[in-house]
């Protein structure tokens, strides 16, 4: 499907949920975000509050008001469904069960997750433990309407998901794989040794993911330039366009028409505030020859 280069992409970035779900939409309004990406809960803390009704409804009022056509929640860092160890393993299936229901109180298409670490165990067994604990809670879950979705790593210490070869492999064990979709992080791809440096670096990649995942699994983006350089395996997210990454493969991404349908967020360094993020928007609108502010004020 073509998009007109002028028309508002799908774009937005992560916003905090501090003092209420509902203000992180009031801040994505004021950055004129179309994507949303939210925590349902402190991302470093395994104890969740309740989603009270009146939360709920006022966050979905919010949202069915603003401009934002997709809004997508990240689940706990603290989540490991690699785990050989069995304690944090059951801890974490627990933990991500709830995750995907507060997501579906919340009506959010989609749940995303980092695949977690095998802690020593080996690539083969942290991988099977992973579609292990998708098939409990895929269980558990009938007849909800989220989606899981797989997000590409970095690869630091024992982190799975930094090779789409990974995430195949996921795919083909897991017993209900169309539950499963996939988002693309450029920071983590590129600290992978995924080389995105220019467009064709970046369509070599997007023909990789092809390949190995398929275009079909592509649910979200997150668009991050890198602080460390290509192969790294170092999680380190830096401004669009002030990394290693640089403009190139940015531009490509926000002009692929077969991305125009993929919510694309970013996950930049929050320093400086609302400004930083403000900033980076409209770099990627610009890139897209779009940029709805009407004066331009601050942006750039």
């Amino acid at each position: 499907m073509r998009r007109d280069p002028i028309e508002q992409p799908l774009l937005g970035a992560h916003l905090s949920i501090a003092g209420g779900l509902h203000n992180a939409v009031a801040d994505a309004v004021e950055l004129r975000c179309t994507a949303l990406q939210v925590f349902s809960k402190s991302s470093n803390q395994w104890k969740a509050k309740p989603l009270l009704e009146d939360d709920v409804r006022s966050f979905r009022a919010a949202l069915a008001a603003s401009p934002v056509r997709v809004c997508v929640v990240h689940d706990s860092y603290l989540i490991n469904l690699a785990s050989p160890r069995e304690e944090l393993r059951r801890k974490s299936i627990d933990a991500f069960h709830e995750e995907m229901e507060r997501a579906e109180r919340l009506a959010l298409p989609s749940l995303i997750m980092h695949p977690g670490a095998h802690m020593g165990a080996g690539e083969d067994a942290g991988l099977r433990r992973v579609a292990a604990a998708f098939d409990e809670v895929h269980e558990r879950t009938r007849g909800l309407r989220m989606r899981i979705l797989i997000e590409t790593t970095a690869g630091q210490g024992t982190t799975l998901g930094r090779r789409f070869e990974q995430i195949r492999r996921i795919l083909d064990i897991v017993r209900e794989p169309e539950r499963l979709g996939v988002c693309l992080d450029t920071c983590h791809v590129f600290a992978a040794e995924y080389d995105i440096r220019t467009s064709q670096g970046w369509k070599d990649t997007l023909d990789e993911f092809e390949r190995w995942v398929g275009m079909d699994r592509l649910e979200a983006i997150h668009l991050n330039d890198s602080a460390r350089p290509l192969g790294s395996r170092v999680d380190r997210h830096a401004h669009i366009g002030k990394g290693r990454i640089g403009l190139e493969p940015f531009r490509a991404i926000m002009n692929d028409p077969r991305l125009a349908a993929v919510p694309k967020i970013i996950e930049t360094p929050k320093e400086g505030g609302h400004e930083k993020d403000r900033q980076n928007l409209s770099t990627l609108r610009k890139l897209a020859g779009s940029d709805p502010s009407p004066s331009g004020r601050g942006m750039g």
